[in-house]
């Protein structure tokens, strides 16, 4: 056993499902984008892994910006109020926009999020997400695409974090409550 995994209560979702779902979802958004202009948007830092993953899956040319945002509140909750620390460095003026997030769960933040970029003129704006929370929504957000509807637990690995630790692992697993409580 790891060092990261001796850490994890419950494998979630094992890294080939992981891969199989990001394939599926590629294949769906090269379908549904076919001769458009699209651009992704990673939110930083939790969606990187898989954006890098989905980026390669989707066989259209497409562009890529990211985004680094943060929203107040206790370290395992959300309070809508967000900050963006990192913005975009190209335009998205007619641009057909995919935000790929890591995790939706309050809502709070990917609504802040997509009222800030509807402002911004693109063409479209979707949101695709690997993991949703669908108990934890305060507010409606249209997802997408979507890869895995999870319980309300506090998971980790495939980008997601506790303490900037654990988002190399490559499945997502529920860390063990001791160590977060």
């Amino acid at each position: 056993m790891s060092n990261l995994s001796k850490d994890i209560e419950e494998i979630l979702i094992t890294e080939e499902q992981l891969k199989e779902k990001v394939a599926e979802m590629g294949r769906i958004i090269t379908k549904d984008y076919e001769g458009k202009n699209l651009m992704l948007i990673c939110i930083l830092k939790g969606a990187a892994t898989f954006m890098s993953d989905l980026s390669r899956a989707i066989d259209l040319p497409l562009s890529i910006d990211f985004m680094a945002v943060s929203s107040y509140g206790c370290s395992t909750c959300s309070s809508g109020i967000v900050k963006i620390i990192k913005d975009l460095d190209m335009s998205i003026e007619k641009k057909d926009v995919l935000i790929v997030e890591d995790i939706i769960d309050s809502g709070l933040t990917l609504s802040y999020l997509r009222r800030t970029l509807l402002g911004r003129k693109p063409n479209s704006l979707k949101i695709c997400t690997i993991l949703d929370k669908p108990e934890r929504r305060e507010t409606h957000v249209k997802v997408d695409y979507s890869g895995f509807k999870i319980p309300d637990r506090f998971v980790v690995g495939y980008g997601l974090d506790f303490d900037e630790k654990y988002r190399n692992l490559p499945y997502i697993g529920v860390l063990k409550p001791e160590l977060y409580n």
